[in-house]
């Protein structure tokens, strides 16, 4: 997506995009889900936004239609050809979706001594806990792509402040402990494995032929609760930017990710979003809290480049620039008093520790200043739709690339070797 931590220094910062991103669509909630003795969270998040007040408690019963209310008919139900697919690709699907569940040893609760911190609080004195064992505090989904335990999930869910051990739970109920092989330091992507082999996997397909109205379906471990529950919708859209958050206010700008009115819950966070074909085309990620059915995935062609390296150099590597910069756009144009409507403008934050520039990153050593423009990057022109992050990714670590400079009334092109962001 996560207790998502602060964006690392190296990624590619965006000075006024949250702001702006989270006018134009509500909230973005990213979906981990908090469960077992820990409870609260992302759940208060997202019921204080009204996103889904009122099913979050595991212990809201459900309601139980009386024998004498159903009513039968003797017309056989019609099956399409497009229900048949849906019913293929889930039970295809279904054997290589997992479930994560966070742990944390109970002496990182009580601490040592295996005392309460609320015991003095309530009865005066603190009072003998039993600290060995764990209590569950967080999880999501993934989903397997190789038979030798590899697991693709979101970050956010196997980065969860406090959690000291991860399980892997399967479709069949098997358990497994999970190690984190690596996380993508500029998307939600992450990348675990198990100790296990022939394992069922699934196909990763091609999201960049994904197009809006395709139907898909999305599979995960809903509210933490409902092991590998389908949903089925559309794609409603594509190359969106979001900015997804949680309850600690950690927040993360994501591009060019897959809008769907598939349901996506909390829980659901790092499962698979499928084509008909039965291919993984995204990973369920965020929802936005102020709608209804409004719910991203991150495209899986990001995640094959992460799963390239971590088999190549057992990490996650991503190009580095080393600038801070605001998409410009007609308003910023205005604002700022620019000549150009489109490009990056380079900008410092708003404390001394968000340069404009990177000291000694490859922006710096190419001679980027302050106040620059960054047009175009190998002749591609940098718009808000189309900008310098989203370039950056398609680019390999240590490639030159050649940029079109605005400095002053002045236009220039710089060289610029790329460095590495890794995880």
């Amino acid at each position: 997506m996560e207790q998502l931590p602060p964006l690392p220094q190296q990624k590619e910062p965006v000075s006024n995009k949250i702001t702006t991103t989270r006018s134009a669509i509500g909230t973005i909630v990213l979906v981990s889900v908090l469960v077992g003795g820990v409870s609260g969270g992302i759940f208060g998040a997202l019921a204080s936004k009204g996103g889904i007040s009122g099913i979050l408690n595991k212990n809201t019963s459900n309601t139980r239609v009386d024998d004498s209310t159903i009513t039968t008919s003797s017309t056989p139900t019609t099956t399409t050809a497009e229900d048949q697919a849906v019913v293929n690709v889930v039970k295809g699907a279904s054997p290589a979706v997992v479930s994560i569940i966070a742990k944390q040893n109970y002496s990182q609760v009580y601490g040592n001594s295996g005392s309460s911190p609320f015991d003095q609080f309530f009865f005066g004195t603190g009072t003998q806990q039993n600290s060995s064992g764990t209590q569950e505090i967080g999880g999501g989904s993934g989903f397997i792509v190789s038979s030798d335990g590899m697991i693709v999930t979101n970050k956010h869910v196997v980065t969860i402040q406090g959690a000291d051990q991860y399980t892997v739970v399967m479709n069949d109920g098997k358990t497994y402990d999970a190690k984190i092989l690596a996380t993508d330091p500029s998307s939600d992507v992450a990348v675990i494995k198990i100790d296990a082999t022939n394992l069922p996997t699934l196909t990763l397909g091609d999201s960049g032929s994904t197009q809006i109205g395709d139907t898909v379906v999305a599979i995960g471990n809903a509210l933490g609760e409902y092991r590998n529950t389908v949903t089925k919708g559309i794609v409603s859209g594509l190359a969106r930017t979001i900015t997804a958050g949680d309850s600690t206010g950690s927040s993360e700008t994501l591009h060019n990710v897959i809008q769907t009115d598939a349901a996506i819950n909390p829980g659901n966070s790092g499962g698979p979003l499928l084509n008909l074909s039965g291919q993984v085309v995204g990973i369920n990620t965020a929802i936005n809290s102020s709608g209804q059915l409004i719910g991203f995935a991150l495209p899986i062609n990001v995640v094959k480049q992460d799963l390239t390296a971590v088999q190549k150099n057992g990490k996650i590597e991503r190009p580095y620039l080393g600038v801070r910069y605001l998409p410009i756009n007609a308003q910023v144009q205005q604002d700022q008093k620019l000549s150009v409507d489109y490009g990056a403008l380079i900008v410092a934050g708003s404390s001394a520790n968000e340069p404009a520039i990177v000291s000694g990153s490859p922006a710096d050593k190419a001679g980027l200043k302050e106040n620059d423009i960054i047009l175009e990057i190998d002749g591609t022109k940098v718009t808000e739709q189309n900008d310098l992050s989203q370039i950056l990714q398609e680019k390999s670590v240590d490639q030159t690339v050649t940029l079109k400079v605005l400095s002053g009334k002045d236009t220039k092109t710089v060289q610029v070797k790329l460095g590495s962001t890794s995880s």
